[in-house]
């Protein structure tokens, strides 16, 4: 009867310390996932700013382009 208590309190401490760490397990999921999301969204920002400063770019090109071939030549 002794031994059968043992084993049960033994069973309910393994499974208080499996709970436990599944909880500490899918608190670091929702913590990795909340840190992808943030990623994500900031490599969003930063391929629309590339497409932006690209533009610009290309626009100021085009500008000196203009800009000399409106030159007289010497």
């Amino acid at each position: 009867n002794n031994n059968n208590a043992l084993v049960v309190d033994t069973l309910r401490v393994r499974l208080a310390e499996t709970e436990a760490r599944l909880e500490r397990a899918r608190a670091r999921e929702a913590e990795l996932t909340r840190r992808l999301e943030e990623m994500k969204r900031f490599v969003s920002v930063m391929e629309i700013l590339e497409s932006y400063l690209k533009q610009r770019f290309r626009e100021q090109q085009e500008y000196v382009a203009r800009f000399f071939s409106s030159l007289p030549a010497k």
